[in-house]
């Protein structure tokens, strides 16, 4: 048996890990906690797996620095959904600790995989217990501990999974909306497959089918260091402060070299330039910088270690070439790209005047490189992301590292925030003033959404059976019932309050327009004082997305 990983193992684990996840993703897609068709954690999360294999596999080197480097790249690049991300940072935790070395031993496993957590806690602004995040650390903290006795790589690997599956199996005790809803985090389960497919590529068992007991019932059957670079968009480069882009590593970092070191190496260059990166720890450090001063970037570098690939840019002359052999496009200062689904809901907002729309949403979250290509597609220097739901957040905020221009997300979790935001966009404003006054507009919206139970459960203190119809403001089922338009009003209700001037209804494609029009009308009789409007949105999943303001 192994007691090592070496690079092709490594490759071969995590291939196998998506094809595992892949035949798993329904069920991990069924623990979802509130019992809507847009649970998708497990297919974002194979999702993300898929881009992370699909770069693996284009790797023209067969070393631990080319794999890892890989499968750092493409998981952010295809990361999905908040599950998504935060597996892409586990990822990218794990495998910049891989891969400087040949081989992976468990001490540098457990090493790896503490580094994913932390990474993967530092990405979510207000981490919470009883979720992946949760798993992600204790399957760490018991793997370094593990480190020191072990000898097998398999069953070393075996005993982290292990604690992983008893940690998992208490989330509903951390969270109790978990267990109301009677089921395990879904971001751990989803985990645990890949750490399931990690282990059975060890052991020759590829095509090994799971069972799992996650629903508090029976038990179910299952269906080197790379960093991405700085990058500059030489269409805006007229006037250059900082004509050098400078890029390095430092390795073999000295004895007496301390992170207090890296932090004043870090805070001297940004005296000398700006879009300074630094990056890593007393391993490895990458450095980027644009200064006019390349040697004493080299020079200051040299004093925390060797370097290691420099590669000095002139933009300038790039710049040069650039308008030599292109036409110049107009470029304005602000752009906006929003994400949504549906016909209604698209024209409603290039009407409003989005630059740039990407189809997604519920069940089709676009990925941190989805949203990044789309802001390159706008002619602006900067360019405001409207995610309009909360699980595409932080894949927005992922897509800053992947970017050329400067990216600023507007928080939207809904339809009606990013409406309420884009109708509060100023063209003229300053980006500052935009972020604010669309932040403040969008946080008085009020949104509530009208879908169906995709199963049988408790959530909110409602019992619900498969197919009802259900009302969801932006923290809870408020509303279930067996007619549409009935939940519909009931909803409006319970979210109504003496300063709601404004109602809006956006109905979905299973909804005809007299039906909306019917219902608007019983609104108008019963809030005679509110404005009450239908637009065809045109959604999949919700019959109608509602707006109070």
């Amino acid at each position: 048996m192994a007691k090592t990983i070496n690079a092709a193992l490594w490759r071969k684990m995590v291939l196998n890990a998506a094809v595992l996840l892949e035949q798993n993703k329904q069920h991990v897609d069924s623990l979802n906690v509130f019992p809507v068709p847009d649970g998708d954690t497990g297919t974002n999360m194979f999702l993300t797996m898929q881009s992370a294999a699909k770069e693996l596999n284009a790797s023209s080197q067969n070393t631990m620095e080319a794999f890892a480097g890989a499968i750092s790249r493409g998981a952010l690049r295809g990361a999905r959904g908040n599950s998504g991300v935060i597996l892409s940072q586990i990822f990218k935790g794990m495998n910049d600790i891989f891969a400087p070395h040949a081989e992976i031993s468990a001490k540098l496993f457990a090493k790896g995989l503490n580094a994913g957590a932390e990474t993967a806690y530092k990405a979510v602004t207000k981490p919470k217990e009883g979720t992946i995040l949760t798993v992600v650390r204790v399957m760490a903290e018991f793997a370094a501990n593990a480190a020191k006795k072990a000898n097998e790589f398999p069953e070393y690997l075996k005993q982290v999974i292990d604690v992983g599956e008893d940690i998992l199996q208490k989330t509903p005790d951390m969270l109790p909306v978990l267990k109301t809803a009677g089921v395990v985090d879904a971001g751990g389960r989803g985990l645990l497959v890949i750490f399931r497919g990690f282990h059975n590529a060890l052991v020759g068992q590829e095509n090994i089918s799971l069972e799992f007991s996650d629903t508090l019932g029976a038990p179910s059957g299952g269906d080197g260091t790379n960093f991405e670079q700085f990058h500059v968009n030489l269409q805006d480069l007229a006037e250059i402060e900082y004509a050098y882009c400078t890029e390095l590593f430092i390795i073999n970092l000295r004895k007496k070299t301390t992170e207090v070191d890296i932090d004043r190496f870090r805070e001297k260059l940004m005296t000398l330039g700006d879009c300074v990166l630094v990056i890593g720890d007393l391993t490895m450090v990458k450095v980027h910088v644009h200064t006019n001063e390349p040697g004493t970037v080299i020079s200051l570098a040299l004093e925390l270690g060797e370097i290691d690939k420099p590669k000095i840019e002139n933009m300038l002359e790039q710049n040069r070439v650039l308008l030599k052999n292109q036409e110049q496009q107009e470029v304005k200062n602000l752009g906006i790209v929003s994400v949504c689904a549906g016909e209604g809901i698209v024209n409603i907002f290039k009407d409003l005047s989005a630059d740039y729309i990407v189809e997604g949403g519920q069940t089709m979250n676009p990925s941190a490189d989805d949203i990044a290509r789309a802001a390159e597609k706008v002619a602006a220097k900067n360019v405001f992301i409207l995610p309009n739901n909360k699980n595409i957040i932080l894949a927005a905020e992922q897509s800053k590292a992947l970017a050329k221009k400067k990216i600023y997300v507007i928080p939207s979790k809904n339809i009606p925030q990013g409406l309420a935001a884009m109708i509060a966009f100023n063209p003229d404003a300053t980006v500052e003033e935009n972020v604010a006054v669309m932040t403040e507009q969008m946080n008085a919206v009020k949104a509530g959404l009208v879908t169906y139970a995709v199963r049988s459960t408790r959530v909110d203190e409602f019992d619900l059976n498969e197919g009802d119809i259900i009302g969801i403001d932006s923290k809870a089922i408020l509303a279930k019932g067996l007619q549409v338009n009935g939940v519909t009003k009931d909803l409006i209700q319970k979210m109504m309050d003496k300063n709601i001037g404004s109602i809006s209804l956006y109905y979905g494609n299973d909804i005809k327009e007299e039906e909306a029009a019917e219902l608007a009308d019983e609104i108008r009789e019963k809030y005679k004082k509110c404005d009450v409007d239908i637009y065809h949105g045109g959604q999949p999943l919700y019959y109608y997305i509602v707006s109070l303001e």
